[in-house]
């Protein structure tokens, strides 16, 4: 019995091509529910002050964000006139949309970030159009002129992936060597940065995962 649980585990793992959960199906009552809920949060309403708004119990509210029920066209409404949004807004959450980004060679957005003053490029490499998490992936060049700086703090999650030179990477009170094929992952609310260039001028590919909006 125990091999044959590893042997749907591993056909489930195929499935997926990864780790993570696979899609549940999408209904109109979850692709809604999910919608107010997104739309709650945005204008920073809680569970129980949307459902006053819309004179429906916090329990419904609650079935109703999760996808457990199908509410009456009268709810929505209520629920829309709460939210100040159209009902027709709460119906285009059931469009198949799937976000996608891509950025040719080169044409990448340079911006302002701590880091450039001391010779640190940053291109982002694409966007998120929504959702609960937010990407942030960065082609970063330490320029000749670079210099080390380990001063940076934020929220989430930050994968390291080096491309071309080396660097002694700080993360809190650790440093890593880091040469190109090595990767490094660690929480960002950690104080972290290059700590040593060994190399100049160095690239790495940086992603950033935070939830868009935090609880």
């Amino acid at each position: 019995m125990a091999e044959l649980r590893q042997l749907a585990n591993a056909l489930e793992g195929l499935a997926t091509g990864s780790g993570a959960p696979q899609e549940q199906e999408r209904t109109l009552e979850r692709a809604i529910g999910t919608h107010i809920r997104d739309l709650r949060q945005r204008f920073h309403l809680s569970v129980a002050h949307l459902a006053a708004a819309a004179s429906i119990s916090p329990g419904m509210m609650s079935k109703i964000e999760n996808g457990q029920i199908s509410p009456s066209l009268s709810t929505l409404q209520a629920l829309a006139q709460a939210l100040n949004v159209p009902i027709t807004n709460l119906f285009s959450a059931f469009e198949e949309k799937r976000d996608c980004s891509i950025v040719k060679a080169g044409h990448g957005v340079v911006i302002e970030r701590r880091g450039t003053k001391v010779g640190h490029v940053y291109e982002l490499l694409g966007h998120v159009l929504g959702g609960d998490m937010t990407v942030e992936p960065y082609l970063i060049t330490l320029k000749e002129d670079a210099v080390p700086y380990t001063g940076f703090r934020h929220a989430g999650t930050e994968l390291l992936y080096m491309l071309s030179g080396r660097m002694v990477y700080q993360h809190g009170d650790q440093t890593h060597l880091m040469e190109p094929g090595d990767t490094l992952m660690f929480d960002s609310a950690a104080q972290h940065g290059p700590h040593t260039l060994l190399e100049r001028p160095a690239t790495y590919l940086s992603i950033i995962v935070y939830r868009a909006h935090p609880a």
